[in-house]
């Protein structure tokens, strides 16, 4: 491991924002990324409330941070602080990487190409021609469905507790491909017709851990159906955990992360990413812990 760089007068900032965000093993592997490419740069986390995000994000500008990354739940109204938002996440509708260029502030989002590299590397799954599932229709969900449509998948659900949610972004992405937007209590009626089912939210996350986002009891999952969690604290959350119970191939969120921050580090540096390295000290810590 490259020892980490001394911060100085000239070192550059860079953080997440979210609600929650103490849990999140960003500053470990974005500072392991800067220390790995010789940067002199230093990543922290910033718990900001909903009411506090405007004034976090005048303060990217304030206080010269060169970038930001953006989580839970602040993908999607970020959208209305910043100066520029790149094509692909405005069509999407979130944005989870900032960019500041002498103060002009432009948002990318790096979920939904994150994630699929991830299944397709750790899954081998084809998503041409397949039928997915997401549990959940906030900013992570938005990335990843249009990632998705994007790949050739045939169709798309979108499950979600405020069913006009689902129905929004399911209508978003349906000049790309069939989808449709249902509430949980529905979901019974597709889940047995999908490859992939997807969980976008936050439930099981640490502290959380019991939390499930829906119950598998009493549904039919499809033979050779892959079962994926967003959530990397845990690395095998109790959804997984009963999802392969059932048969399901299991496929959890640490990789998305990874890659996620891989591309946002790309964004501010213009340097490749270390993710080798990246991933390396991620699972390090859950060892630690």
């Amino acid at each position: 491991m490259v020892e980490n760089l001394s911060l100085d007068s000239n070192t550059v900032l860079y953080g997440v924002f979210g609600d929650p965000v103490r849990h999140s093993r960003s500053p470990i592997m974005m500072n392991r990324a800067f220390s790995e490419a010789r940067i002199n740069g230093v990543y922290a986390a910033f718990h900001v409330m909903p009411d506090q995000l405007e004034r976090a994000v005048n303060g990217i500008r304030s206080l010269g941070f060169r970038g930001v990354n953006v989580t839970i739940p602040h993908k999607v109204n970020v959208m209305k602080y910043l100066d520029e938002v790149d094509a692909d996440a405005q069509a999407l509708g979130a944005v989870n990487t900032i960019v500041n260029n002498q103060g002009r502030l432009t948002g990318y989002n790096t979920d939904g190409i994150g994630y699929v590299r991830s299944l397709k590397e750790e899954t081998g799954l084809k998503l041409e021609g397949k039928k997915a599932l997401i549990i959940g229709a906030g900013g992570a969900a938005r990335g990843i469905a249009f990632a998705l449509a994007k790949e050739g998948c045939s169709f798309i659900a979108i499950a979600n507790r405020t069913v006009e949610r689902a129905h929004e972004l399911a209508s978003a992405v349906r000049n790309r491909t069939s989808a449709v937007g249902m509430g949980l209590q529905d979901l019974g009626d597709i889940i047995h017709e999908v490859d992939l089912v997807i969980n976008s939210t936050s439930s099981g996350m640490h502290p959380n851990v019991d939390e499930l986002p829906v119950q598998l009891g009493g549904l039919r999952l499809r033979d050779g159906v892959i079962v994926s969690d967003l959530v990397y604290n845990p690395l095998e959350t109790r959804f997984l955990r009963e999802a392969g119970e059932r048969g399901a191939i299991t496929h959890g969120g640490l990789g998305m992360f990874i890659y996620q921050g891989a591309f946002a580090f790309e964004y501010w540096t213009g340097v490749p990413a270390p993710a080798a390295a990246m991933r390396q000290v991620v699972e390090q810590s859950f060892i630690k812990n």
